[in-house]
């Protein structure tokens, strides 16, 4: 006897209860939503931190969110974002280029002088530069929906694509859009893009603010915790003792208990390095009951010595 239950089309049910819209609809909310972008987050950045970012509507995608997300490839940093009374789950991406150039330039390169940065993950102090840019983007994206009640966005610690935990297979995928921004300072130009599910997005009006001043702090302010969190992030450095050369057969029969002296024999040369590169030149040392290591030497200046380690 042949069934004459079928399988209800999924993407039409999805159409029916509000998760699924047409494609030109979230065109022109991704569109309006990119204008905004455009007009005010430039000078939101020119006026905390003084540096020429330039920022243009680059289009928008529609799809499932995780195929959105995935799309955006591997050296890419993404947050996850909460808005309350309007989405409780959205993202934002970055590319990573731009990421490393703003470290560049924090750090008193030129912005002519940057090249253009390969894609590639992160490090942890590059992540806490990339914070506040985070935050203003999210703080844009509020001052431009219609989320009642003036509460603040929650943007979590973004993550590199690659570290980011997997998607939970039980949990339903949604249809979501994506808008996509470029963004772009001195040679280098990326993209950050706004991952939002649809029935979030077909309910959303969009505002142009009344002025981007109330967005604004004070140049000296953003810039100085820029550096500061830099400065205050936790690095692990390591020390190389040079010992005397051996023999292949000596270090294959080498046992619990035996000695292997410095090769210096006077001052003991320590290489003190973080990440691969070498910091400073130190002498070996005791204080009290501990080891220690005196800095004879540096590589580079401080700001030399920064790059190295974020490089």
């Amino acid at each position: 006897m042949t069934s004459n239950v079928h399988a209800f089309d999924r993407k039409l049910l999805a159409r029916m209860t509000g998760a699924l819209g047409d494609d030109r609809v979230i065109g022109r909310l991704a569109l309006e939503l990119g204008q905004v972008f455009g007009e005010f987050l430039p000078d939101i950045c020119r006026a905390e931190t003084g540096l020429d970012i330039t920022i243009g509507y680059a289009g928008h995608r529609t799809g499932m969110r995780r195929e959105l997300i995935a799309s955006m490839g591997t050296g890419v940093l993404i947050s996850e974002v909460s808005l309350r009374n309007w989405c409780t789950d959205f993202q934002i991406g970055c590319d990573s280029p731009i990421i490393i150039a703003l470290v560049e330039a924090l750090l008193g390169a030129e912005p002519a002088g940057i090249e253009e940065p390969q894609p590639r993950a992160l490090s942890q102090i590059e992540i806490d530069v990339a914070v506040p840019l985070f935050e203003k983007i999210a703080d844009v994206l509020r001052t431009a929906v219609n989320a009642p009640g003036g509460f603040e966005p929650i943007v979590e610690r973004p993550l590199n694509s690659v570290a980011r935990a997997k998607p939970d297979p039980m949990i339903e995928d949604v249809h979501a859009g994506a808008i996509d921004m470029t963004i772009g300072f001195g040679p280098v130009l990326s993209t950050f893009s706004i991952i939002v599910p649809q029935s979030v997005l077909l309910k959303t009006t969009i505002v142009f603010p009344k002025g981007s001043g109330q967005q604004r702090k004070a140049k000296a302010e953003w810039t100085e915790q820029l550096e500061e969190q830099v400065r205050r992030s936790a690095v692990t450095i390591e020390a190389r003792i040079r010992l005397e050369s051996l023999t292949l057969d000596t270090i294959s029969r080498l046992q619990p208990g035996d000695v292997i002296p410095f090769l210096d024999a006077q001052d003991v040369r320590v290489d003190v390095n973080a990440n691969g590169r070498d910091l400073y030149v130190c002498e070996f040392g005791r204080a009290g009951s501990k080891y220690t290591v005196r800095v004879k030497d540096t590589h580079g200046s401080e700001q030399d010595i920064l790059r190295h380690i974020m490089s």
